[in-house]
């Protein structure tokens, strides 16, 4: 089988696989108070901060509201923040609450809810984690006011404010150990989730927060600006089979398809009424990751020859062959053409190695047969193709693989497992890490080196731990960009994961629709015309 048709047989896979998943047919969206939205997988978890899914993460956006936001230009504006001072040595930072914050519970929102959310995210993401190091003393002094009281300036302590994982909840829920889920939904957010009308694996519904008082200025732009509701309900239908999704979308049952299926593409973009747009346009990086607590992969010998022998442009031929133009290879641990991107080693994701060596090579690296556990996706169709591939690579190096094909969620979870093999863990996953967290060190998840409390997979470098750390200390671009440099030769001989290439992926809605934003799946600026 060529790889560029792999897809179209992952794609039948799922479908068969999912079937009894599938949505029934739809009544036709109408009407302006209801947006009927099929998102790329069912939302496993409703905390932020406890996954990093990017179902978690849409979901949160809408329920969710934080201090900052961010535009498209990656420039950061208050939100809930009124605004904010620094002292003339950047060691005093205060930020005021802007009036007219409500909790879905009708409670107001308090300065005293924002530190104890700070407080319960910081230190799992990864940006945050480095200012958290910062602040010697964070308090509510009144119930407006946040101050920090910092250790030395942090010029990027707005910028940390403004992940999404800082989502501001009640302290009551924020003080829920971080490693451990929240399971109620209450934000502050221009949506409500209506936990009544949860249907696992098929339904989401979130309703519009009519006590949201957007903010009164600035320019909608990625999450930063006025977030004004237009549509009373929002119905996230979980549509695992692709093809249920495309009839749907055509005829006219659903609003917008969140991530519509490579192969698919050239169908919709021949209606007239359909428009497909890249709105995320730092692309999806294809994520080999390693569990590096478990055996073979605990050694580095091991992942190096993982490694070698995959070609990036096997494995996005199979995700994205149908639209080539899609596809990005030469891809290191930033997103190419951003400024922090290097060449450095690049040609570690397509090397030509022969297989015979390679399988000797692991045998003396140490090897012994054991059986590897892979999590794939079969709920979506690029996650499964990616998966496909690899262990299609890892059966030919000689690996005992067991390729346990699971739905999304599942894998979320299971991938949080630190037990061992034996007792429900695993040694790889696959996904995708999103471009906009892959552009500095500052936020990319997949090259922490701080083990046990590092991004799932929970690899060990002080190395590149003391890089990252240079690099927030760096005076320069030139200087940022060197160290970026030396990141990258270091992460080939690390190898916590192995990049698999990447791709922009489109999405696709009617032409009724207007004003969504660039970036992630928002449903607030969201009209219909």
């Amino acid at each position: 089988m060529k790889r560029r048709d792999l897809l179209k047989t992952t794609l039948a896979g799922a479908a068969a696989l999912t079937a009894p998943l599938a949505a029934p047919r739809l009544a036709r969206a109408a009407g302006p108070s209801l947006l009927k939205f099929v998102p790329h997988a069912d939302l496993a978890s409703l905390d932020p901060v406890w996954t990093t899914a990017d179902i978690t993460r849409n979901y949160s956006l809408a329920v969710f509201d934080t201090l900052y936001g961010i535009d498209e230009n990656f420039a950061v504006h208050p939100q809930m923040a009124a605004g904010h001072t620094v002292s003339a040595d950047g060691k005093l930072v205060e930020i005021t609450l802007r009036d007219g914050l409500k909790f879905h519970d009708g409670t107001p929102v308090l300065a005293k809810d924002c530190v104890a959310t700070i407080k319960r995210y910081a230190p799992r993401e990864p940006l945050s984690s480095v200012m958290l190091a910062a602040v010697d003393e964070l308090t509510a002094p009144s119930d407006k006011v946040i101050r920090f009281k910092l250790k030395k300036p942090f010029p990027l302590l707005t910028t940390a404010l403004a992940q999404y994982q800082s989502a501001i909840m009640p302290e009551r829920l924020a003080g829920t150990d971080a490693m451990k889920q929240i399971t109620e939904a209450v934000g502050s957010g221009p949506f409500r989730f209506k936990a009544d009308e949860r249907v696992a694996g098929a339904k989401v519904v979130f309703e519009r927060n009519t006590a949201y008082v957007p903010r009164p200025d600035g320019v909608p732009s990625f999450t930063a600006g006025p977030k004004v509701a237009h549509f009373d309900r929002v119905e996230w239908t979980v549509m695992p089979d692709p093809a249920t999704a495309e009839a749907a979308l055509s005829n006219n049952e659903i609003d917008w398809w969140e991530n519509p299926s490579i192969d698919l593409i050239p169908l919709l973009k021949r209606d007239k009424n359909i428009k497909v747009e890249v709105i995320d346009v730092s692309g999806e990086i294809g994520c080999l990751r390693f569990n590096c607590l478990n055996p073979p992969f605990d050694n580095p010998k091991i992942r190096q020859i993982v490694l070698a022998a995959i070609n990036q442009r096997d494995v996005m031929e199979a995700v994205a062959g149908a639209e080539p133009s899609l596809i990005k290879t030469d891809v290191g641990i930033f997103v190419p053409g951003t400024p922090m991107a290097s060449t450095v080693g690049i040609e570690n994701t397509h090397q030509y190695t022969k297989f015979e060596q390679l399988k000797k090579d692991l045998v003396a690296a140490g090897y012994k047969g054991e059986k590897i556990v892979l999590l794939s996706a079969t709920t979506i169709p690029i996650i499964h193709a990616e998966a496909s591939v690899a262990a299609d690579v890892l059966k030919r190096l000689g690996f005992n693989v067991d390729n346990q094909e699971l739905e999304w969620g599942t894998v979320v979870q299971r991938r949080a497992s630190m037990e061992p093999v034996d007792k429900g863990g695993y040694n790889i996953f696959f996904t995708f890490l999103g471009g906009t967290g892959n552009v500095t060190p500052a936020t990319a998840i997949a090259i922490r080196g701080t083990g046990k409390a590092a991004w799932v997979g929970w690899p060990t470098s002080d190395a590149m731990e003391k890089l990252r750390d240079a690099w927030f200390d760096a005076p320069d671009l030139a200087s940022q960009q060197k160290i970026c440099a030396q990141m990258q030769a270091l992460f080939w001989d690390w190898v916590p994961y192995v990049p698999l290439g990447m791709f922009d992926q489109p999405t696709a809605y009617h032409t009724y629709l207007t004003d969504i934003r660039k970036g992630y799946p928002q449903f607030y600026g969201v009209r219909r015309v």
